[in-house]
């Protein structure tokens, strides 16, 4: 089952034959003073800096959340939207939990997108869901309701099979662009989280074959070494289903960890990508090298400097 998202130029496609799909999650001002201050004074630079970052770091989407306080985030989502498009071909998720903000971003976004997000309340499937289908985009779903953020995983599944029975029968939204998020929880609350998360993971596969994503940081949060503990779990959730992530697409660690389970997933035929990736690596340290002996010979005034 592939879930296929675009932008004006570019195609990706979310499934269990295919690369493991990172979705940048830094264009987020949440836990980021500097950057909610930016945006509350209608400064969208830093923007531009972290489309950069997340596409040298190998993202393959971008979320794109302008949830700053005090901001007019629906003035900020249509701005942003429509900065990010001039910057790169990725791929948008559009993430906020206000419909006119979903409606503004998606109304500017030239593509299919994926929307971020929609729970199993009644009162949400039926306020973002008419969003999706008039747009045409996919959308992510959170198995929890008014009543809770169920813990066993098989009340997680019953809160999925009820949303996607509400997308697919009530709004002919089409199976393959409802994407799952398993829920995530911290593994410093509770060290059984990610095992849960990891039974859902394969109930959800066996079940609906739906892809998956999930907040990668949600299962380090309040922990030390946050990028070892993503690079564990990612490849492992990969092996039980798991076929996307919202991650930091900055951290090498992360990022050659899912392209490691790639390959040995056979998701990666021959290797061509882990490879071709490697050597491109070789060939960025020796062109830093060479930069750094032209600046020392430079500064020395060495002959052949120049």
């Amino acid at each position: 089952m592939h879930t296929i998202l675009s932008s004006a130029t570019k195609t990706v496609r979310i499934g269990d034959d295919q690369p493991f799909a990172i979705i940048g999650e830094r264009i987020n001002p949440t836990g980021r003073k500097i950057f909610q201050l930016q945006l509350r004074n209608g400064d969208l630079s830093r923007i531009e800096i972290d489309v950069k970052e997340q596409v040298a770091g190998g993202a393959m989407l971008l979320d794109v959340n302008m949830g700053a306080p005090l901001a007019d985030e629906t003035a900020l989502m249509t701005q942003a939207v429509t900065l990010i498009q001039r910057l790169t071909d990725l791929p948008l998720v559009i993430d906020s939990s206000i419909i006119e903000v979903l409606d503004a971003g998606l109304a500017a976004y030239q593509g299919k997108a994926l929307v971020n997000s929609v729970t199993a309340e009644d009162e949400r499937l039926d306020a973002i869901l008419p969003l999706v289908k008039k747009y045409g985009a996919a959308v992510i779903g959170l198995p929890n309701d008014e009543e809770e953020i169920p813990e066993e995983p098989a009340r997680r599944v019953d809160l999925a099979r009820k949303l996607i029975s509400v997308a697919t029968e009530k709004y002919r939204i089409p199976i393959e662009d409802i994407v799952i998020d398993p829920l995530a929880m911290p593994v410093g609350a509770d060290t059984l989280h990610p095992e849960r998360t990891l039974e859902t993971i394969a109930l959800l596969k066996a079940e609906f074959g739906v892809n998956m994503t999930l907040g990668a940081s949600n299962v380090s949060f309040g922990m030390p070494d946050r990028h070892s503990i993503s690079a564990a779990f990612l490849p492992i959730a990969a092996s039980y289903g798991l076929t996307s992530a919202i991650m930091d697409a900055r951290s090498p660690q992360a990022v050659r960890a899912v392209k490691a389970a790639d390959l040995v997933l056979n998701r990666d035929e021959w290797g061509a990508a882990w490879i071709a990736a490697h050597r491109a690596q070789l060939a960025a340290q020796k062109a830093a090298e060479a930069a750094a002996t032209q600046v020392g010979a430079q500064a020395h005034g060495q002959p052949g400097a120049t």
